[in-house]
């Protein structure tokens, strides 16, 4: 590892002690992730890449690596599972794949298909994982900056608490949406159990789909806003508007449509009140500055991203470049305010165009560069952790959005839109 170089250490943040972490090299490390110990309790960390951890690009695999090099040692397992035949950590030998009411047919039968046929994959994997084996779900590019375990430990480990879900929320407490590239609870949680049932029940409408398109206009999910970024999308000569693409991504984020149905569901047949559950019991940051900030910093210019992250640090004597001031901010903000940071690529960059994540897939190794904003960015969010994590969001009931039965078309609540054309924006 690269314990003997020297960034200066953002206010706000302290030297996590060394003998807290896994620090032997990488080819020991990778020997761990790729047989991992049997499930003993719910202290799981899930990812999904559907051709093995072998064959990620090589930002993502540093990313899980820290998982485990920070966390492993504090009774945490991390596994990558994959769709790999013969694989230890094939999908297959966690979960039934052939039980209808874990997967929809097209995931049993291998027909899944669309522009993001893998990433709906590792959709239909989170709910069941985390309803089975409890944990946290992340995605791949999901890197970790605050005390999982600190936050877990009294949260959703201490069986006194109220909380029972730990997540980031898309925007303020008056805001429902859960982003579902980090989701952690422990076994049998009755919201995700009927989030699955909805995910189920989308997949399964006019005799099984094989991809997620049009999922958005299932009556299912009346009532909720299309997610928008307020852009329109060219693609292959073709212009796609406002609407349309909004429609497109909705269908690819329709995971975060089902989770904020039944956030905002009440369901008398079924005893549930997604509003009073959300605020008795999940515990929350909101997505900007507990995972955003660099995009905040930005306006999600992700070329600029990469270009300031690959600028150099400066050495001692040298004078700082207004680009090396803003690189420089980012990464201490980063390090000392949020508690992870989502590196996106899928639908988001035929969007919005190149992130800092697609950029870093494509140029093998730049995030990694000894002595660049990249690396330092890297080298914290290993050997530091921050003092404080973000504020808590004190979420209160707020108005229904459905009030009716979980897989019937109900009445559309207080809280829902009236039209399909009304938007939010999407994590």
């Amino acid at each position: 590892m690269d314990s003997l170089l020297s960034y200066p250490m953002p206010n706000g943040v302290y030297a996590i002690p060394q003998d807290q972490l896994d620090l032997r090299s990488d080819a020991d490390v990778d020997h761990d992730l790729l047989n991992p110990k049997p499930v003993s309790d719910e202290k799981n960390i899930w990812f999904f890449w559907h051709s093995g951890i072998s064959k990620m690009h090589g930002y993502t695999r540093r990313t899980v690596r820290n998982w485990h090099r920070r966390f492993s040692k504090k009774g945490w397992v991390i596994r990558v599972l994959d769709f790999e035949v013969g694989s230890p950590l094939n999908v297959a030998n966690y979960l039934d794949i052939h039980d209808t009411k874990v997967f929809p047919k097209a995931f049993t039968d291998g027909t899944i298909g669309g522009h993001h046929a893998n990433q709906h994959i590792s959709d239909l994997v989170r709910f069941p994982l985390l309803l089975k084996y409890g944990g946290v779900y992340a995605d791949v590019g999901m890197v970790q900056i605050g005390d999982l375990d600190r936050v877990w430990n009294t949260t959703i480990g201490d069986p006194s608490s109220p909380y029972d879900i730990f997540t980031y929320n898309m925007g303020g407490p008056e805001e429902r949406g859960m982003a579902n590239y980090f989701l952690a609870s422990g076994r049998n949680n009755p919201f995700f159990f009927r989030c699955h049932r909805l995910l189920l029940a989308l997949w399964a409408a006019d005799g099984g789909k094989t991809s997620t398109e049009g999922m958005h206009a299932s009556p299912l999910l009346k009532g909720l806003p299309l997610m928008d970024t307020g852009l329109s999308m060219t693609e292959n000569g073709r212009t796609y508007g406002r609407e349309e693409t909004a429609r497109m991504l909705t269908d690819y984020i329709i995971q975060g449509q089902v989770i904020t149905m039944v956030m905002g569901l009440i369901d008398v047949e079924d005893d549930w009140n997604g509003p009073k559950y959300v605020a008795e019991h999940v515990y929350a940051y909101d997505f900007m500055v507990g995972s955003q900030l660099i995009n905040e910093i930005t306006a999600w210019n992700g070329p600029r991203q990469f270009e300031l992250m690959s600028l150099p640090v400066p050495r001692d004597g040298e004078k700082e470049s207004d680009d090396q001031k803003l690189a420089r901010q980012i990464v201490e903000d980063c390090l000392s305010k949020s508690f992870g940071m989502k590196l996106a690529t899928g639908m988001i960059v035929r969007v919005m165009g190149d992130t800092l994540s697609s950029l870093w897939r494509n140029n093998e190794g730049s995030d990694n560069v000894a002595g660049t904003y990249a690396h330092w960015l890297r080298y914290g969010t290993l050997y530091w952790c921050p003092k404080d994590h973000p504020a808590k969001l004190d979420f209160k009931e707020i108005p229904a959005f459905k009030i009716g039965p979980l897989l019937r078309e109900g009445d559309i609540g207080p809280g829902a839109k009236e039209t399909a054309n009304d938007f939010r924006v999407p994590n």
